[in-house]
């Protein structure tokens, strides 16, 4: 199953186009497209049941917006992929998930234009989880059964705020608005041969700046999801995102940053594209 908000509307994507689920399901559920995660099971059975793929609209994929665009909690995982630890000096992999939380007032929609604030934004393309059933201490093997789905992010950085004072900075430097863009799709598990293995990344003017495969992470989704619900509650329409692959700006000789006029475009294969442009 694959969903999207559209003009704030939850909408089931098919084949022939999109069904708006409020007016399909004679408001059994609602237009919000955050109230979905709260009935995930009860939704994904109606989509697959109740005929309303034969009942679909034109849209402007232009319109999308964040999939989960009001989450409880958001949570983000630093260091998760082996070569980006290296190329940010760490000699020794971490032993338990580096977690922080981004700021949801930062989340948009998959095609934007973001503001520049000052010092140096850098580009981090993510695999983002969201969780569909409420999980506390939930084991690695049933992890996925507790996630609606995924989706596109990018974890966008201001590398000198992340860095100032006695102790980092990171959920500021990375909550500014427009810097938390993701869609522009959600995309059900199942949907995908293998979700521990997809292939990612992003360009900048179309040049490549990261590629990799998820399988490559240190952490896979299901121990993240085991080692949060070991410590607090996952709630229905929280966001993952999982860490970024090697290729950020800072990491390069020399280092480079977004500057206005760019345009940066991440995806994630068979759940689709994130653009981006600065000024």
């Amino acid at each position: 199953m694959r969903i999207a908000n559209v003009e704030g509307r939850l909408t089931l994507l098919t084949a022939g186009g999109g069904v708006d689920v409020a007016t399909a399901s004679n408001g059994r559920f609602s237009a919000d497209p955050q109230a979905a995660y709260e009935a995930w099971d009860e939704l994904r059975h109606w989509a697959a049941t109740s005929g309303a793929q034969e009942s679909t609209v034109d849209i402007d994929a232009a319109a999308f917006g964040p999939p989960a665009p009001w989450p409880r909690q958001v949570f983000a995982v630093g260091l998760n992929y082996r070569e980006h630890a290296a190329e940010g000096g760490y000699t020794t992999l971490p032993d338990e998930p580096v977690v922080f939380t981004k700021y949801a007032s930062s989340l948009t929609g998959p095609v934007t234009e973001v503001v520049l604030p000052e010092g140096s934004v850098d580009w981090e393309v993510e695999l983002v989880a969201v969780v569909g059933r409420t999980a506390r201490h939930v084991d690695a093997g049933r992890a996925w059964d507790h996630i609606a789905g995924l989706t596109v992010g990018q974890d966008l950085s201001e590398r000198q705020r992340q860095k100032c004072g006695p102790a980092p900075q990171f959920g500021l430097a990375k909550s500014h608005p427009g810097f938390s863009p993701t869609g522009p799709v959600l995309v059900t598990p199942d949907e995908l041969a293998d979700p521990d293995d997809v292939a990612i990344g992003c360009a900048l003017g179309g040049e490549e700046m990261q590629k990799a495969r998820t399988s490559d992470m240190i952490f896979p989704i299901p121990h993240l999801v085991a080692h949060l619900s070991s410590l607090l509650t996952l709630l229905p329409g929280d966001l993952i995102f999982t860490g970024t692959p090697a290729g950020v700006g800072v990491g390069r000789t020399p280092q480079r940053f977004l500057a206005p006029g760019e345009e940066l475009v991440s995806w994630v294969d068979g759940i689709g594209e994130l653009r981006q442009r600065f000024t």
